[in-house]
């Protein structure tokens, strides 16, 4: 994801999950992106008219940052007839994990079973100022994604879904296996071969981000499956 230097989900996984990630080419696939306030002109209706069905859009950073492009780009989506959610770029050193989820609950973030809103996505990944795991240890990490994920769940009655890197997921949380049966992964990994290995236990991506630029505007994703799938995954 991109990120501003200044303020720098689900009910079942097997019923959205995909085949294993060696089988991905020959399955269905269906393209998506993800966007913040750093697109200021994103072509949504071209993006739909492309083959693209989802998008998702940056609300909150922390507890003091709301994405000023949130809205626009939320309206925009929805009139284009996409898939749209909304993510939380996470800043654990700085409050809780509960705290920032009610942070992104307040600003965008929530779902509603109207078959259109993605469940939340939490971008855990790289501190762009500072230590690369905000001075947690492994299992201190942990716990404050696990604040965050379920403060999530009790408020919305679904898990969020997780983006990080295989990279990042191994080094700052030690590998942990804690969510792969309640969250959809969105694992990032920019390369024409493939989402590359899975970490934590997931086996295998619900949405690969496989490029850190769209034609239509933001990062590239691919979704793990049909539209029946992703579908399946906004209504839960």
């Amino acid at each position: 994801m991109k990120f501003n230097l200044l303020a720098i989900s689900l009910a079942s996984c097997q019923a959205v999950f995909a085949l294993p990630t060696d089988t991905l080419e020959e399955r269905d696939t269906v393209r998506g992106f993800d966007i913040s306030h750093y697109q200021t002109n994103v072509n949504f209706a071209g993006a739909y008219s492309s083959g693209a069905r989802f998008v998702i859009i940056k609300a909150t950073e922390g507890t003091t940052y709301i994405d000023p492009s949130f809205s626009s780009h939320y309206n925009g989506a929805t009139a284009a007839g996409l898939i749209r959610g909304g993510y939380h770029f996470a800043r654990p050193a700085s409050s809780s994990g509960a705290t920032q989820a009610n942070f992104f609950l307040a600003h965008g973030g929530g779902w509603s079973g109207d078959g259109r809103t993605l469940p939340g996505m939490l971008d855990i990944e790289y501190n762009p100022s500072g230590a690369t795991c905000y001075g947690l240890s492994s299992s201190a990490m942990v716990n404050w994604i696990q604040d965050f994920v379920s403060t999530y769940r009790s408020k919305t009655g679904r898990y969020p879904m997780i983006y990080s890197t295989n990279d990042w997921w191994t080094t700052c949380t030690g590998n942990s296996v804690a969510f792969h049966t309640t969250c959809p992964l969105v694992l990032a990994r920019y390369s024409t071969a493939g989402p590359g290995t899975i970490p934590g236990g997931w086996p295998y991506q619900t949405i690969w981000q496989n490029a850190d630029t769209y034609t239509y505007g933001g990062d590239s994703d691919i979704f793990n499956g049909g539209l029946a799938g992703l579908q399946k995954l906004a209504s839960g």
